[in-house]
This record gives C-alpha cells, sequence and structure tokens, in this order.
C-alpha cells in the first residue's frame, strides 16, 4: 500500500494535469477571456440544441428510384446480350408502364435469351427484385417486384445519408446530426451554422456527372422543340454554361458515369484562369475513358451534371492517364463546391428540401446556465456530504471529483467531441456517480477496520476488495455506453459520449489517484486510527 515509486506518481499527475491544461481553453470562453493564439486551443464543440445552427428535413422521390432501376436493367440487357457468344439480337425495346421489354429476334433464342436475365433479374440479395415473363413466345417482359423496390428504395437512401454526411464532414463542422426519417426522408442538423443556405447547396446537389456522345443526327430544330432520335434524349444546357436556354441531343445509354471517379479538386484553367474542377478516374473509369474518346476522336461529348450539360467539348485526341477537366463558368465557391461533391460520391437520388429552419442560440445559452447551475449545485452537495462523512478520506474524494470534472472537459476538448443538452446531464450524471467508487472503498475500510485490521492493513484490503467490484460495474457501463453510441443517434450519442469518457477518468481519480494520495498520507503520519 506505502510502495508508490516516483515514476508512477509522476505519471499519474502527468495524466491529470494534462486532462486538466486541456479544459483550460473551453473554461476561458465560457468567461469571454481570449486564448493566445500560440498555443494549441482544443475546445469543445456545441451541439445545436446548445449552440443552435441550420436544420434541414430532406426527401425522396421513390418514383426516381424506379426510373433508375428500370434505365440500368435496360443497360444491362443491352450489354449482356451483346456480349454472349455468339451476340444474342433483341428489339422493339420499351420501358412504358414502368417494366423493360423486348423482342428476341430468333425465337430458337428464347431459352438461351432466359438463362443470360436470370443473374440480372435475380439480383444479389435474398430478395426477387423482378419478374420475368415471356409473352407472344418471343417478347420478354420485366416487371420490378414490391419487395425490389422496397429494398432499393432502402439501399439509395442509406447510401444518401452517407454521401451527405461526408459532404457536410468536408466543410470541416463538426458532429453533424443525418438520420433517416421514415422510409424516404433525411434530417440534417448542423451546429453553430446560423445560414442552411450553405448546407441546403451542398446536399442538395446530387452531383450525377456523366460523360455521353452528342447524337450529330438530331436535326437542331427536332431538338429545341424537345424531338429527340430513336435511342437519344434532350437535355438542356445549364444557366452558367455558354449557351443558356439551349439544349442538346446526346445517346441515352452508354457512356461514362461519375461513379468511378477517385478525386475532384478546385482548380484555374491555365489559358483562361477560369475555376475549373480537376478530375481523376479510377483504374477501370480512366480505361473506360480512354477507350471512349480513342473511339470517338473529332467527336463532341457532353458533359452533364444533374441532367444539365455544363459543355460539350470536341474530342481532339484520346484522352489517356485517368484524368479530365470540367469548366462551365463556375465561381472559386461553385467549383469548390462541386469538387465537394464529387469526392463525396453522388447521391443515388435527388433529394428535395421539405423543411428548414434555423435554431437560435439562445435556448442555448440558457440550457448551459441552468446546466453549469445544476452541476455547481449537485458537485457542493456532493462535496458537502463526502467531507461530512468520511473526513480525510472524503477531501481527497471531493478533490479527484474536481479533477475528474476537469480531465472530462479537457478530454472531449483534445478529441473534438460535441457537447449537447443530453450530455450535460451525462456531465450531472457522472459527478453524482464519480464519488461511487471512493464510497464503496471508504465502506470497505470501515468494514475491514471493524473486524480489526490494522490501518494499513484496512486501507489496502478496502481498495483491494472494492477495485474488484468498481471495475466490474464499469465495464457493463462502457459496454451499455458504447452500444448507445453506436446505435443511437444526435442527442443520443451526446450522451454516450460523456458517459464512457467519464467512466474512464472517474476510474482513473477515484482509485489510483486518491490511493496515491493515501499512500503519502500514511506514510507521512502513520495514523494509529482512521476518521472513518
Amino acid at each position: 500500500m506505502l510502495d508508490f515509486p516516483t515514476w508512477k506518481k509522476a505519471m499519474l499527475w502527468l495524466v491529470a494535469v494534462l486532462g486538466m491544461l486541456a479544459a483550460l481553453p473551453s473554461l476561458l470562453s465560457l468567461t469571454g477571456t481570449s486564448w493566445p493564439d500560440s498555443l494549441p486551443d482544443p475546445t469543445i464543440n456545441l451541439g445545436l440544441d446548445l449552440a443552435g445552427g441550420s436544420h434541414i428535413l430532406l426527401e425522396a422521390d421513390p418514383a426516381q428510384v424506379a426510373t433508375q432501376r428500370i434505365d440500368n436493367l435496360e443497360e444491362s440487357v443491352r450489354s449482356t446480350m451483346r456480349g454472349a457468344e455468339p451476340r444474342l439480337r433483341i428489339g422493339d425495346v420499351s420501358t412504358r408502364g414502368g417494366r423493360l421489354s423486348f423482342m428476341v429476334d430468333d425465337a430458337s433464342e428464347v431459352d438461351r435469351a432466359r438463362e443470360l436475365l436470370l443473374p440480372l433479374i435475380n439480383g444479389t440479395g435474398t430478395v426477387r427484385e423482378w419478374d420475368l415473363q415471356v409473352v407472344d413466345g418471343q417478347r420478354f417482359v420485366l416487371t420490378p417486384t414490391e419487395q425490389g423496390l422496397t429494398e432499393a428504395v432502402d439501399q439509395a437512401m442509406d447510401s444518401a445519408k452517407e454521401v451527405i454526411d461526408r459532404r457536410i464532414n468536408a466543410l470541416g463542422t463538426r458532429e453533424p446530426t443525418i438520420i433517416r426519417q421514415g422510409d424516404n426522408r433525411i434530417v440534417v442538423q448542423v451546429p453553430g451554422l446560423q445560414n442552411p443556405r450553405q448546407v441546403k447547396e451542398l446536399v442538395g446537389k446530387t452531383a450525377r456527372l456523366e460523360f455521353k456522345l452528342v447524337d450529330l443526327n438530331a436535326l437542331p430544330a427536332d431538338v429545341q422543340q424537345g424531338i429527340a432520335p430513336p435511342g437519344s434524349e434532350i437535355v438542356p444546357y445549364a444557366a452558367s454554361s455558354d449557351f443558356p436556354g439551349q439544349s442538346i441531343a446526346v445517346q441515352r445509354l452508354g457512356g461514362i458515369r461519375g461513379d468511378n471517379l477517385t478525386g475532384a479538386q478546385q482548380n484555374f484553367d491555365a489559358q483562361t484562369n477560369e475555376p475549373v474542377v480537376n478530375i481523376q478516374f479510377d483504374a477501370d473509369g480512366g480505361r473506360r475513358f480512354a477507350k471512349l474518346t480513342s473511339e470517338n476522336v473529332n467527336k463532341p461529348f457532353a458533359i452533364i451534371l444533374d441532367g444539365e450539360v455544363l459543355s460539350a467539348p470536341n474530342i481532339n485526341e484520346p484522352i489517356r492517364g485517368g484524368s479530365a477537366q470540367i469548366s462551365g463558368g463556375f465561381t472559386v465557391e461553385g467549383a469548390n463546391q462541386l469538387a465537394i461533391s464529387l469526392r463525396s460520391g453522388a447521391l443515388p437520388v435527388d433529394l428535395a428540401v421539405v423543411e428548414e429552419r434555423t435554431v437560435g442560440p439562445d435556448l442555448g445559452a440558457d440550457s448551459i446556465r441552468q446546466g453549469l447551475i445544476a452541476m455547481g449545485v449537485g458537485t457542493l452537495l456532493v462535496i458537502g456530504l463526502m467531507i461530512v462523512t468520511y473526513g480525510r478520506f472524503g477531501v481527497y474524494a471531493t478533490v479527484a471529483l474536481v479533477i475528474n470534472v476537469l480531465m472530462l472537459l479537457g478530454i472531449m476538448a483534445a478529441l473534438n467531441a460535441t457537447l449537447t443538452l443530453p450530455g450535460i446531464a451525462g456531465f450531472v450524471l457522472t459527478i453524482g456517480a464519480a464519488v461511487d467508487a471512493n464510497v464503496l472503498v471508504n465502506e470497505r475500510i470501515r468494514e475491514e477496520r471493524k473486524r480489526g485490521r490494522k490501518v494499513i492493513s484496512a486501507v489496502e484490503t478496502g481498495y483491494k476488495e472494492a477495485s474488484r467490484a468498481i471495475y466490474d460495474a464499469n465495464i457493463t457501463n462502457f459496454i451499455a455506453g458504447v452500444l448507445l453510441f453506436q446505435f443511437g443517434s444526435g442527442p443520443i450519442k451526446g450522451f454516450a459520449v460523456v458517459l464512457v469518457i467519464g467512466l474512464f477518468t472517474s476510474v482513473f481519480t477515484a482509485l489510483p489517484l486518491t490511493r496515491m494520495w493515501v499512500a503519502g498520507w500514511l506514510r507521512r503520519a502513520r495514523p494509529s486510527d482512521l476518521n472513518l
């Protein structure tokens, strides 16, 4: 019990002091005192309920998912039939009525066509995605199943949530709350951002990038009337392009999508000095892009973003190396936001803003003030009770409690954690639970003294035996906290963060730290009895 080497004391004090120092910038910010710019300034971020911020509700249209699935299936069917050996010819392809139908040219090839289609309609999951029928002997009809569409919408919303999370974090905003609401809605809350415009522009942009060949057979008069040749579609020019208000005909299938992008950075054009976005493809995308440009030299291809043509440059030579440049009358901010959107990936479905509001910081300031009052009152009551009940050991427990709170603040600041209103509740709970360990130790020491053990033996046995129960209790609390953080959302995560960090700081201050102080006092004073 009395054997506390110098290195161990130094280590314990170093951990405690570093934890408390990390809390200083956050404490000074509450008092309005500035922190020196030359020093590191880890501070605790405040959640939406404390700092205010932007709240946006996004909604997706399930019908768009259904349309995308039909288009993807058509492209897959054409590619599969074209790549079969020998090639299987089909015609009279139609996507009317939300289903895909086509004719097999040779009736003797119906069975082979069905075998080629089975991997496409079964998908990779446990749900059958398409129903297959053969009518009139040669016509295949593929109809989406309700279960398949439901699963596709669910996957699209999960993917959209991940993309939004990457985009918001790319702004440098810490701890946004991004959760699904219902089947086709996503809630986005960004603390500290009072103007939701930037968030709307970022998360509302689908960032679906496509490179498609221009249909040179389309008549300009027909294009302006919205009439496209078979196999093509009319796409309008973006307002920021060189031809605002006009449209162009592009081949509907084929081309390259932005799914294969590995990077996107805002830059400036070397000749015009206009803001542009440089993009890089992965190996597969670079190979396909080189093939597209090699096979279509001296032909124009359209760069399409979210259904609007940014530009339609001519392919002067094959573009190899897996990189390209996107221009379209961008501002620096617009090019940077587009680069962020492309880096984070395209949204699998368009999201419309159906609700937006700004939460002011006034309520948060009241919550912080009331939370601090609750923490202060609770701390004073606990300190008074501990000192009256346990004397010197109560003083050790209260000093450990103060260090515990400061270390908890410091670690949260160092981890850039976010403090929410439930987090304040976690603080108050931590204060109450922090002295539990000392109560267990002190009561066990009392029991050992009543059994006749000497002072040092009673203290040593009390710490040893009580530690087992303390560690067991905190392990179960730690598991609960991790599960709350893993499966909870927003406010629940804020509570879980404080709970988990508080477990470590409470055990550290209540056991090794107070044990070091008690050992030092016993070594100096050699008391014959304890005032417990």
